[in-house]
C-alpha cells in the first residue's frame, strides 16, 4: 500500500489530497472519494486506505482548499456532541460557500488529475462521498456522464438541488441513508424521482443510524452501519469499474 500527499492545480489554486493506492507498479482503476463537513483527517485516509486494499486509487481532494490546507479548522481526536455544533458552526460558511459552480469548477480539476495518474487504468471512475460530500458526488456523476461510471453517496442530503440534478446521470448509483436523516416517505418519494430519471440505483436506510454513521471518530459512528456501507460500496465499484 502507498500513501501520497498530492497537489491538485484548479481553477482557484492549489488543492491538497491525500491518495492510497496498491504501490504494485500495476494500473488500477479509480475512485474520487469527498470527504464529509470535518474534512480529511484520519479516519478519512483510513477508509481510503481500506478501499485502496481492494484495488482501486483514491483520491481524497480537499473541498475547502481555498480556505487553506486541510484540516482547515482544528479537530479533536473523537468528535463528540459537544464539540459538533461549535464545529458545525465554523465550518457551516465554507458548505454554504461551496456552490454547484465551484463543485464542477473543482470535479473538473480532480477527475483530469486522477484520471491523467500513471497508476490509474484508463476508463471511467467511481466517485463515492459523505455527508455533504455525497451531493458533492451526484453533481460531479451529472457533470460528467461519460467518465463516471459508480456513484456512492453516504448520509448525504442528495435530493437538495432538486430531482433535477438526477436527470443526466448514466452511473449505477447508491445511496445509504442515515435512518434519523430520512423518513420512508422521504426514501419513497427520492426513489420516484430517481426512477423518472432513469437511473440504476438502489436507495436504503440504514437501520438504527444517525447522520454521519461511517465516521468512527465521531459520537455518531455506528459499526454495523459502516459495514453496511463497505458491503454496497464495494460490490458497486466491482460491477461497474475494470483494471482497463
Amino acid at each position: 500500500m502507498r500513501t501520497e500527499t498530492l497537489q491538485i492545480p484548479t481553477a482557484d489554486g492549489t488543492a491538497d489530497a491525500f491518495a492510497a493506492h496498491p504501490g504494485d507498479g500495476g494500473r488500477h482503476p479509480g475512485v474520487l472519494m469527498y470527504m464529509d463537513a470535518f474534512g480529511i483527517r484520519p479516519v478519512l485516509r483510513e477508509m481510503a486506505r481500506e478501499l485502496a486494499g481492494h484495488g482501486y486509487f483514491v483520491l481524497v481532494p480537499n473541498v475547502f482548499h481555498r480556505t487553506g490546507p486541510a484540516p482547515v479548522v482544528r479537530l479533536p481526536e473523537h468528535i463528540g456532541e459537544k464539540d459538533r455544533d461549535e464545529l458545525i458552526s465554523r465550518l457551516m460558511p465554507l458548505i454554504n460557500e461551496h456552490t454547484a459552480e465551484r463543485t464542477l469548477s473543482d470535479a473538473d480539476a480532480y477527475l483530469d488529475f486522477l484520471t491523467a495518474r500513471p497508476e490509474v487504468a484508463p476508463g471511467p471512475v467511481g466517485v463515492t462521498g459523505y455527508c455533504f460530500g455525497g451531493l458533492l458526488a451526484m453533481r460531479t456523476a451529472a457533470a460528467h456522464p461519460g467518465r463516471v461510471a459508480a456513484v456512492a453517496a453516504f448520509h448525504a442530503p442528495v435530493a437538495a438541488d432538486g430531482p433535477g440534478l438526477f436527470t443526466p446521470v448514466t452511473a449505477r448509483v447508491h445511496l445509504g441513508h442515515a435512518e434519523g436523516d430520512l423518513t420512508p416517505q422521504d426514501l419513497d418519494a427520492l426513489g420516484r424521482d430517481l426512477d423518472a430519471a432513469g437511473v440504476d440505483h438502489t436507495s436504503e436506510i440504514y437501520p438504527g443510524t444517525v447522520h454521519g454513521f461511517t465516521m468512527a471518530d465521531t459520537d455518531a459512528y455506528d459499526a454495523a452501519g459502516l459495514q453496511r456501507h463497505w458491503d454496497r460500496l464495494l460490490p458497486l465499484l466491482a460491477a461497474t469499474l475494470t483494471d482497463g
